[in-house]
């Protein structure tokens, strides 16, 4: 049943037999928060909104502003399929409101959703199609360790992969909350596994991206594990990412895509590529939140170092699929799960917009295995990196003057203190590596 008003809701309620709902938003980190309330709530939900305190959500208003309203968007009501018959639970996705009326300014979703306007005004359809990566990990004494589930390796089947079943009920879940899901597949590391969903408009994907999390920690709980989205829970293998397709229509038309072209894609494409490729170390702040996301951008691990683009050459950030059509699309390749969907692809649709309107071009394509490059090769051919840490990224992030506009200052300025103080907690921790290191040699 498509569900797209308040009318839809409540006959859903009836007909389903919903006891309780659950009201979920995100903040500033991406992460999912959450009221329930019982179905006689409904009405006053569905029209006033639900209060709550906003001065106890990360980056949202200071104690002397705290009221703030959610407001559910009707479109995202959805049944948990893990309820009982006697406590049917729904969930439904809000907007955060001042008790003005007015949207709040700093609301991840509210960000991407005026990105996404400024996209219509340009008369475009901003498209994202994520692959999230994530990793089993086995439980001791009902705490998460980092024992991989199964050694398992890339396309691997039973008996190696021991997490065919677990996917197909990620999957089977998933699809009972109207995901399309495209393929499942255990990844390249121990343990590692990928389900790919259909792409679709950046809002509606950003829900599915958060949704998708929650429904797979939930999941891998009742199988015993735990499942993880950080970028790089092993040293000695691959991290996980979060590769983002890209793509914009207009008049119902694929603008990346141009068969008279050499590689069929339009300047449209190349201007976006450019706008993205000039902040990109900015974005990194954003689409690679953590300490531990910059120890998955490092060589030899199959994720993106060098800033670059090319078609399908798997060694640059950003690669040109070799799908053409309406099948054409941009893939960002430094992204990982850990990130805030909402705040990544309206950084990303910011910067693409920027070089559309200004008509940028981008660096000559790279079209070589820039892995295995020298150094003095780089410097020759003017090879950038990306930040190394969230501290570089963090400068990028802060002098970035497009971002902090498309954003908002109260964003911005909670994004770089968020980096800030990640940064600082990390780096005056000692480390069991540096003991063995160091302790008997100095």
């Amino acid at each position: 049943m498509k569900i797209n008003n308040k009318d839809d809701v409540i006959k859903a309620i009836e007909t389903h037999n919903v006891k309780f709902i659950r009201l979920q938003f995100t903040d500033i980190e991406g992460i999912v928060k959450d009221v329930e309330i019982p179905v006689t709530q409904i009405e006053k939900a569905l029209t006033t909104g639900i209060s709550f305190d906003g001065s106890s959500i990360e980056g949202m208003v200071r104690i002397d502003e705290s009221d703030m309203v959610l407001r559910p968007d009707t479109r995202t009501f959805a049944i948990l399929p893990w309820g009982s018959d006697r406590n049917v639970v729904a969930r439904m996705i809000c907007d955060v409101y001042l008790p003005d009326g007015n949207e709040f300014e700093a609301d991840p979703r509210y960000v991407l959703k005026k990105m996404i306007k400024e996209a219509e005004d340009m008369g475009f359809q901003f498209n994202v199609g994520p692959e999230l990566e994530f990793f089993l990990f086995a439980k001791e004494n009902g705490k998460a360790t980092t024992i991989p589930h199964d050694y398992g390796r890339y396309f691997e089947f039973a008996p190696a992969d021991l997490a065919e079943d677990i996917r197909r009920d990620i999957v089977l879940t998933l699809t009972d909350l109207d995901f399309d899901i495209e393929a499942s597949h255990h990844e390249v590391a121990f343990g590692q596994h990928e389900i790919d969903f259909k792409y679709g408009d950046a809002l509606a994907t950003a829900d599915n991206v958060v949704t998708f999390r929650y429904v797979t920690r939930t999941i891998a709980k009742t199988h015993g594990l735990h499942a993880t989205f950080m970028p790089k829970p092993l040293s000695t293998e691959n991290g996980s990412g979060m590769h983002i397709n890209l793509s914009l229509m207009k008049d119902g038309e694929n603008a990346f895509y141009d068969k008279n072209d050499d590689m069929q894609i339009s300047d449209t494409t190349r201007y976006f590529i450019a706008g993205v490729l000039d902040h990109i170390k900015a974005i990194c702040c954003i689409s690679n939140p953590l300490v531990n996301s910059y120890k998955r951008l490092v060589p030899g691990f199959e994720a993106p170092v060098y800033v670059t683009w090319s078609g399908a050459n798997r060694s640059s950030l950003i690669r040109i699929p070799s799908a053409r059509g309406n099948s054409t699309r941009v893939e960002l390749r430094n992204p990982d799960p850990s990130c805030n969907p909402y705040l990544t692809f309206a950084a990303i649709l910011a910067a693409g917009l920027e070089g559309i309107k200004n008509k940028k071009e981008p660096p000559e394509i790279m079209d070589q295995n820039v892995f295995d490059m020298t150094w003095q090769q780089l410097k020759e051919m003017a090879i950038d990196t990306l930040p190394a840490t969230i501290y570089e990224s963090s400068r990028y992030f802060e002098e970035d003057e497009l971002l902090r506009e498309k954003l908002g200052a109260h964003v911005h300025d909670n994004i770089l203190r968020l980096a800030r103080a990640e940064w600082d907690a990390y780096r005056i921790q000692v480390h069991e590596w540096e003991v063995n290191r160091y302790l008997n040699t100095f």
